[in-house]
């Protein structure tokens, strides 16, 4: 405190000089060195001033705060574009999936740069870079023994011919009763659900009454990794600054136990399953999405394991 206030008095000409941009911004050997993103906004809509302030603008505000430190910091977002939504989307406005991601883009990347939001790199994960990587975790994780084939029970409407993943579904929530549950969960209690578990299911295109078919499907084990987790969350919660909620979800689904987590879709729309018997599927968009944080950066710069493969930095 008091060498702040001996800095104040002093006023501008007693402050270090401003840092000089480099492009691309990469880590610099013996210098605090910042990565900021913020949750990639989803690209099926115009963002309003509730998408700003809950993760843009907080984002914003500490990039900015970082480079008055004269911090080397790089701050990247970009827009999710892929997963049911955009389908749904896109079909309800009589677009392709890439002309519907194309146009909220554009709109998405204008509102941001009105509001003046100062990020290094605002890109989207429909690119070569967010195949290539995902793909390729995906083979890291099948060469590990970290996934698993297993048969589905899937809702599928004869009348499309295909079947409805995820949002392609609504109908009544089976454990509050909310009638416009969706397929992956119920936005009134908040539980997760699997699709053939809705009462009075309804395809949301044409709103036939889907039948419950067999289709094979990969999963994430993630009960492998439990031990692991568990460790790992002993040590990161004596030292992070978890918040009380987070800590009780986390905690919550480590007492009842890890699932088996499905990471594919029957969609068209997404990043495709280099995996022979399932080729004809894409990754399910959670599987896909937090990948856009690396091919994003990687679109920014061909150096960006720099940043997300450095922890000595």
């Amino acid at each position: 405190i008091a060498a702040a206030v001996d800095i104040w008095a002093r006023g501008p000409a007693a402050l270090p000089p401003p840092r000089q941009a480099q492009t691309p911004v990469l880590p610099v050997e013996g210098e605090r060195n910042i990565l900021i993103t913020s949750a990639l906004p989803y690209v099926n809509n115009v963002p309003h001033l509730g998408n700003i302030i809950g993760c843009v603008l907080s984002a914003d505000t500490f990039a900015r705060y970082c480079r008055l430190r004269n911090w080397n910091t790089l701050f990247v977002c970009g827009t999710d574009e892929y997963g049911t939504a955009t389908e749904t989307r896109a079909l309800e406005e009589g677009l392709s999936p890439q002309e519907l991601c194309d146009r909220y883009h554009a709109v998405h990347a204008d509102v941001y740069a009105w509001f003046r939001i100062s990020f290094d790199h605002f890109g989207r994960t429909t690119t070569p870079q967010q195949t290539r990587i995902a793909q390729d975790i995906f083979q890291r994780l099948l060469a590990r023994g970290f996934l698993l084939q297993d048969t589905l029970e899937q809702l599928r409407c004869e009348s499309c011919g295909r079947y409805l993943a995820d949002r392609f579904v609504e109908g009544t929530c089976p454990f509050c009763g909310y009638a416009e549950a969706r397929g992956d969960q119920c936005d009134k209690c908040g539980k997760l659900i699997n699709a053939v578990e809705l009462k009075n299911p309804q395809c949301k295109v044409c709103r036939g009454t889907p039948v419950v078919t067999p289709t094979q499907h990969l999963f994430l084990d993630l009960p492998k990794l439990e031990g692991r987790l568990e460790a790992w969350l002993e040590r990161t919660l004596a030292t992070g600054d978890w918040t009380a909620n987070a800590r009780h979800i986390t905690r919550t689904w480590l007492r009842d136990g890890l699932k088996p987590r499905c990471i594919t879709r029957d969609l068209t729309w997404g990043t495709p399953v280099p995996l022979d018997g399932f080729r004809d599927k894409v990754f399910y968009v959670w599987f896909d999405a937090p990948i856009g944080y690396l091919s994003i950066t990687a679109n920014y710069t061909d150096q960006w394991e720099r940043w997300w493969k450095n922890p000595q930095q």
